[in-house]
């Protein structure tokens, strides 16, 4: 007994820390041990996007990417844009049917199990020009998601029944849009509207409700007969071998006869985005929107906008800097670092005037045409003095730019672009969505470099060159207070950014 207690703290001795060791310091190698082997870089080719185009016109685009899971998908150049000579809300239509029935395929519930087999979930996403369809399942069943994602896309049944469904639920977040506390969408949907009237991007993104009942299978595939064709699309693939993806797409999208049948003489619509500004108003009692114990006072929301740049431009980045730079948010945001509380809608406006409910700077681009804007709320009584301050900010952009704000906005605009970029669904939709207007990807650490770039006289000049142009305004909520357009553009035309003062003989 005694010799094995003696055994066991002789072989303790023998491995502890504080044995035969003890002299050497922590920054030496261990003498005797293996050399550690480290990851490298063995060159750029295998963080590089591959892209090949088939026969018939589809590109097929792939980033490498560790681990046993993939996510695929094909982004369609489609959306909400394109319905000019449609019934508006085809591409809301087509979200909803996404993952239907097919040709193979009787119903979503079967189109479930098979991607349950390979531990795979779906999702469709549109927007005004882009629409996706996206899986993520283990890389083994690649070879099946394709052929699944082919079929949902070229061969859906679109039954009476799925119609129906789809209309209720169309009807359903419509009802939402209108009723939920947060405004930013509808504001977002409202802010394009008056940018762009009647064109393009500033076409309906939500099926409108007079049109709910109109959309049927006919109207459907006369737009998907334009839209949905192999020179509009690209498979995207990430955390999966170039030459797997492509022998899939020439097996499974090569040759297919789409259940609308031949396309024939495509008619699509190349319309260039047409800047026009104006103000779309929308009263509306705001009183009751969160009822509660903790009700979210009423506010009146303004959203202010200019024109900016494609993101296809130069100056996309420099615009990507500036919005950054006046980040913003609500006023009861938590710091911290990295959440930008040392931006200018923070520093200049939430910090200063304690009633302002939020101020936050969002950027829209688009292939041909960009928007900036800054979105605002608080209390219905102080709107004037809300849009004065949105307006003097608008102003300051083209002004003096501080070197160290520069760098914290360019620092926090590739932080949030490289950690964006670990996560295995972004790097799928940057990919496909690059490949789908440019045929081509900017690499992050390209990106990274043109942010670098940016230089405080490239802020002024993308902003001296916007604020030339006309404003597009919306508002919701009591604008009784509201100042009028010709207000606010002539604040953004003066010098300080101050509205037209009001004198009144009676107060």
């Amino acid at each position: 007994m005694s010799s094995a207690i003696q055994f066991g703290l002789s072989a303790h001795r023998q491995f502890s820390s504080g044995g035969a060791y003890a002299n050497i310091p922590l920054s030496t190698p261990l003498p005797g041990v293996p050399k550690p082997i480290f990851a490298t870089l063995d060159g750029q080719e295998k963080f590089e996007t591959k892209v090949t185009t088939l026969d018939n016109g589809l590109r097929v685009a792939s980033q490498n990417k560790f681990g046993q899971f993939c996510t695929v998908g094909i982004l369609i150049n489609s959306g909400s844009r394109y319905e000019a000579k449609y019934i508006s809300g085809i591409a809301h239509f087509l979200e909803k049917l996404a993952f239907s029935s097919t040709a193979r395929f009787d119903s979503r519930d079967e189109i479930l199990l098979t991607l349950e087999k390979h531990g795979g979930i779906c999702d469709c996403q549109t927007s005004r020009d882009t629409t996706m369809y996206a899986v993520s399942a283990d890389n083994r069943g690649l070879d099946t998601v394709v052929g699944l994602l082919a079929d949902v896309v070229l061969q859906p049944c679109l039954t009476d029944d799925e119609l129906e469904m789809t209309r209720t639920a169309v009807q359903f977040e419509l009802q939402d849009l209108d009723m939920r506390p947060d405004p930013e969408p509808l504001l977002t949907e409202m802010i394009h509207e008056a940018a762009y009237r009647g064109n393009t991007v500033g076409l309906h993104r939500f099926c409108p409700s007079e049109n709910i009942a109109r959309i049927n299978r006919e109207v459907l595939h006369s737009y998907l007969r334009d839209y949905y064709v192999p020179a509009r699309m690209v498979l995207a693939g990430v955390g999966v071998e170039h030459e797997r993806l492509v022998e899939a797409a020439a097996k499974h999208l090569l040759g297919v006869q789409p259940t609308w049948g031949d396309p024939g003489a495509v008619d699509v619509d190349r319309s260039v985005a047409q800047y026009t500004g104006g103000i779309i108003k929308l009263e509306r009692d705001m009183s009751n929107v969160s009822l509660g114990p903790t009700p979210i006072p009423e506010l009146t929301h303004i959203m202010l906008g200019l024109e900016s740049c494609s993101f296809l431009e130069d100056d996309f980045i420099p615009f990507a800097v500036l919005n950054m730079m006046m980040g913003g948010g609500g006023s009861f945001s938590a710091g911290g670092p990295g959440k930008g509380m040392f931006s200018r809608l923070y520093l200049n406006v939430l910090n200063r005037h304690h009633w302002m409910y939020n101020a936050t700077s969002y950027h829209h681009s688009y292939e041909d045409t960009g928007l900036l804007c800054i979105h605002a709320s608080a209390d219905p009584r102080q709107v004037r003095e809300m849009v004065e301050i949105i307006t003097k900010e608008f102003i300051l952009m083209a002004g003096t730019v501080d070197t160290v704000e520069l760098e914290r906005a360019k620092t926090q605009l590739m932080s949030m672009l490289m950690m964006n970029l670990e996560s295995r669904p972004v790097i799928f939709e940057d990919v496909g969505r690059q490949v789908l207007a440019t045929h081509s990807r900017k690499l992050p650490h390209e990106l990274c470099m043109l942010i670098r770039d940016v230089k405080p006289e490239d802020i002024k000049r993308v902003a001296g060159k916007m604020l030339r142009g006309k404003p597009a305004v919306a508002a919701l909520g009591d604008l009784s207070r509201l100042p009028s357009y010709e207000n606010i553009q002539a604040a953004l035309l003066s010098r300080d950014g101050r509205l037209p003062r009001m004198y009144r003989l009676f107060r």
